[in-house]
Parts: C-alpha cells; sequence; structure tokens
C-alpha cells in the first residue's frame, strides 16, 4: 500500500518537490490527462542495490554489439515525451503536465537527469530521474526498440557507482526490475537508506 496525500494546486515548485524527496514522497498523477497531483509514501519501497545490480547475459551481449550510442542529459523533453507516450500495456501514464513542468524545472537545475539510447540519430529509448545528495530517484523509463531502457538502466548503474552514489531508488517494484537485482524494503529501512544518502554528496 501507499499513501496518497492530495497535493494543494497543480503546481509544484521545484524547492517542494526537492522537500518532498528528501522525506521519501514523491508525486504522482491519475492519469496523463488529469491535472491533479497527488503524493504518495510506500509502505515498501523499491531500490536497487548498487554493490547488488545484475546484469543480465542476455543484455550484456546486447551492450557488447554497441546497438546504442548512450547519451546523458542531451534531450530531456524528448525523454520525458516518451515516459508520457506509453506504448502497448502501458498505453497511458501517470505524467501529467504538472509533473512535466515540475521536472523540466529541476532539470534545468541540475537535480534531474536523463539516461539516452541513440539508435542512427533517432532517441530509441531512455529513463529520467531526479538525483540529492548521493541519492538518484529513478521516475519513468520507455522503449521504442527491444532493450534500449534495459541498456540505459544498465549505464545508468554504472555511472552511480563511479561517481559515489550508493541508493538507486526505484519507487516500486517490477518483474523487470527485479532481474537487476531491484528488492522491496520497508519504508523504515527505507528511511535510514535515505538519511545515510543524503549526508554526502555525489555529482551526477
Amino acid at each position: 500500500m501507499a499513501r496518497r496525500t492530495p497535493a494543494n494546486d497543480d503546481h509544484i515548485s521545484p524547492d517542494l518537490l526537492l522537500r518532498a524527496y528528501a522525506t521519501g514522497v514523491f508525486p504522482m498523477a491519475e492519469d496523463a490527462d488529469d491535472p491533479e497531483v497527488f503524493w504518495v509514501r510506500p509502505e515498501k519501497r523499491g531500490v536497487i542495490p548498487l554493490d547488488h545490480f545484475h546484469l543480465p547475459r542476455s543484455l550484456k551481449k546486447t551492450i557488447r554489439q554497441g546497438r546504442f550510442e548512450i547519451r546523458f542529459d542531451t534531450d530531456f523533453n524528448g525523454v520525458i515525451e516518451g515516459c508520457a507516450s506509453g506504448t502497448g500495456k502501458r498505453a497511458r501514464t501517470w505524467i501529467n503536465q504538472p509533473i512535466r513542468e515540475a521536472y523540466a524545472a529541476l532539470f534545468q537545475r541540475g537535480h534531474c537527469h536523463t539516461v539516452e539510447a541513440w539508435r542512427e540519430d533517432n532517441l530509441v529509448g531512455g529513463l529520467y530521474g531526479v538525483t540529492l545528495g548521493r541519492a538518484f530517484f529513478g521516475e519513468s523509463m520507455f522503449s521504442r526498440e527491444r532493450d534500449a531502457s534495459k541498456v540505459c538502466l544498465a549505464f545508468l548503474a554504472e555511472h552511480l557507482i563511479e561517481r559515489g552514489f550508493i541508493l538507486l531508488d526505484t519507487q516500486f517494484t517490477t518483474s523487470h526490475l527485479e532481474r537487476f537485482g531491484a528488492i522491496e524494503v520497508p519504508r523504515k529501512k527505507y528511511e535510514r537508506m535515505l538519511e545515510e544518502a543524503l549526508l554526502g554528496l555525489a555529482r551526477f
């Protein structure tokens, strides 16, 4: 179960958003067309322990083949549009206009980042998330080609380890994320992990 608290209005300031992440809370909407935003604090939190990140064998092969060019922070609008568009089973998403605007503002401040998969100068997959202290809060990912977002996740984990991050927050767990080592932790334990991650500073 996740606790949901309605937001006071449909505008989320960057400062408010960062304060929310620092306390283990993040915003969502019912769907992309709903202008209202609510705050979520899951009772069980999804995380991928960076010291136990698992790279599936099939994905190692894909990475060795060099099918995708991986870029960081070059097309925020393209990534969030890809995440918000939804495909297949995710025909609708929770990324509404207030959320787009809030994360765009965080991107301009250097607290929101993207990992992008490109092929022949086309954006074919990616993910975005928020950084605070030594924590990376993954928000959403998308793929227009097979394995594109998975490769982005693998590069993200490697990048975070190199830069000194200690917490990769996935908010929730899915069978897809469990392949990479994602686990659920109780809220109290997550809050201790978050507190430790916020004590230091890592630069994305």
